[in-house]
């Protein structure tokens, strides 16, 4: 890595890593905490959705922000920002007030199109796949790192006072990722002061729409990313009634579903790319995702619950970030923000509906029937999948032969 990459990208990612700890801290909480304000299934799912409807807005806004004020500036706001509203969290009176303060956090939260517009200022492009590889490393390290230090810190009862001190804590991460970007971070460029266009979402549908591989990714993102989000919310739910769990039990599982996104990272996506391609690597982590679904009811202990999360992730972990990889290989330079702020969006929703439809399955269905149904869904993706991998060869001996 040059000198210009170098030096500001690891306080970048020791941002990114604090910053995403705090975050998934209170993941393993969520459920138990829903609990305290009496809510059901579906509404715990509506916790882990109005993060994400927050997001959707966060990165269109503090995208175009960190254009104006600089990267550096958007960071230092948001984080401090999104700090407080843990705090805030931590005493919600009730549950639609919880909801509320969620979706807030979610929009201070909503800079990973900042951190990647980082990345792109200090890198090559050459060189920003290998620097995206470090920022996805950072990202699992504190996705590993912070639901385990949630469940340390959190009580066995399920009341509000056991859940004040590990949110106080994802709330001091978030300060002390606030002060060390306003103490070490430094922007590569000037700021231009003109804010980047917003993604002109009906010329994107229009030209997805009219592609056969680019849809089909499309359907991959959509579902596969609703179905694990939603096997994120009711995990909590489906270990507390199966193997009795507490907020610490479950946060010391989460250390595994960090570990396989951290696995897939750093170890498997690029040789199983550089072997197989992408398309098929996107089949690979599908056919994963499936089995860890269908085999956690069937085997139903606490061994594999936690294996086959870790499994889950490690799936997860190879099929999306390959999704996005091999939509922006096939778009045009002069549609990739519109098309990839769409995919973004696309996937969002999925995220925001899925959970609480997920929690009423639960609730309703019976406390397995989310995992089978779950595999149900990626199964039929996964054929979707293979038309990709099919239209894809197809392209690629067509190119060829065009050079020949």
């Amino acid at each position: 890595m040059d000198r210009r990459a170098a030096s500001p990208l690891p306080p970048l990612l020791v941002a990114v890593f604090i910053n995403i700890a705090g975050f998934s801290l209170i993941l393993p909480l969520l459920p138990f905490y829903g609990q305290v304000f009496g809510a059901a299934p579906h509404e715990i799912g509506l916790l882990f959705a109005a993060y994400s409807l927050g997001n959707v807005f966060g990165e269109i806004f503090w995208g175009r922000q960190s254009d104006i004020w600089g990267r550096r500036r958007v960071l230092v706001v948001t984080t401090l920002i999104a700090g407080l509203t843990y705090f805030a969290f931590a005493h919600a009176p009730g549950l639609w007030s919880a909801v509320l303060i969620r979706v807030v956090s979610g929009f201070f939260s909503g800079t990973l199109g900042v951190c990647t517009g980082f990345i792109a200022d200090v890198s090559a492009p050459e060189k920003r796949a290998k620097t995206m590889g470090y920022f996805g490393a950072a990202f699992s390290l504190g996705f590993a790192f912070g639901p385990v230090l949630g469940g340390l810190l959190a009580g066995r009862e399920v009341a509000a006072a056991s859940f004040h001190l590990p949110i106080y804590a994802a709330g001091g991460l978030s300060l002390l990722a606030s002060a060390w970007c306003a103490l070490v971070l430094r922007d590569a460029v000037e700021p231009p002061g003109k804010g980047r266009a917003l993604p002109r979402y009906s010329d994107a549908i229009r030209f997805v729409g009219g592609d056969a591989l680019l849809l089909r990714l499309f359907v991959i993102g959509f579902f596969g990313i609703a179905a694990f989000a939603s096997m994120e919310a009711i995990y909590g739910l489906w270990s507390e009634a199966n193997f009795g769990w507490s907020a610490r039990d479950l946060g010391l599982a989460f250390l595994a579903i960090g570990s396989g996104g951290l696995l897939a990272q750093l170890v498997l996506i690029g040789p199983l790319v550089a072997r197989f391609g992408e398309a098929r690597v996107i089949v690979m982590g599908l056919a994963v995702l499936a089995l860890s679904m269908l085999l956690q009811p069937i085997l139903r202990t606490p061994v594999s619950g936690v294996l086959l999360m870790g499994l889950l992730m490690t799936g997860h972990s190879l099929a999306f970030p390959t999704v996005g990889a091999l939509l922006s290989r096939n778009t045009p330079a002069q549609r990739q923000g519109s098309t990839m702020g769409l995919l973004m969006a696309s996937n969002a929703v999925g995220r925001i509906v899925a959970p609480p439809a997920f929690g009423l399955i639960y609730g309703h269905l019976g406390h397995d029937a989310p995992w089978y149904w779950g595999a149900v869904m990626i199964g039929l993706v996964s054929i979707v999948a293979m038309q990709t991998v099919r239209i894809h060869r197809q392209r690629s001996a067509e190119g060829i032969a065009a050079t020949v």
